[in-house]
């Protein structure tokens, strides 16, 4: 199988329903997408195909059809991205385990949509978050806008 990871290809001999999740960690060593319920609901394996945030734990690497970014392939060199740094600025994480997956579904988020209010950011983030830290990823993601130049 032959995927696009954070613009460079990787070429795995895998079963195609194979889920990403463990293709990417145990095969690849990309260890930024946890593996949290194995179910899709937590969202800690978030990572983008083509954009969208997925559930890595609940796609195969046989369906996967696009480029796919994991944490490690959204800053640029040194410069972390917008995201990152307003994660860092708001003191969002506390344990940090989800935040991978959640920055990824905040930049799919602004994507999309540039200048979200609250109640759209409520219904984009279905990540899960053990620490509660929902009003800092909700500012975070506001001051990330701003910088954005929403």
């Amino acid at each position: 199988m032959k995927l696009t990871i954070n613009g460079n290809v990787k070429n795995i001999d895998v079963d195609p329903e194979m889920p990403l999740l463990w293709a990417l960690r145990d095969l690849i060593g990309i260890k930024g997408p946890k593996f949290g319920c194995g179910i899709g609901a937590c969202g800690a394996c978030t990572v983008l195909i083509d954009g969208e945030p997925q559930r890595s734990c609940s796609v195969t690497v046989g369906s996967v059809n696009g480029a796919i970014t994991t944490i490690e392939g959204v800053s640029s060199g040194e410069k972390l991205h917008v995201v990152q740094q307003a994660w860092i600025d708001e003191q969002v994480p506390q344990c940090g385990y989800c935040q991978s997956g959640q920055i990824l579904a905040a930049i799919a988020l602004l994507n999309e949509n540039p200048k979200p209010n609250d109640d759209q950011i409520s219904e984009a983030m279905t990540n899960l978050c053990r620490c509660g830290t929902y009003p800092r990823i909700r500012s975070a993601i506001h001051r990330a806008a701003e910088k954005m130049g929403a």
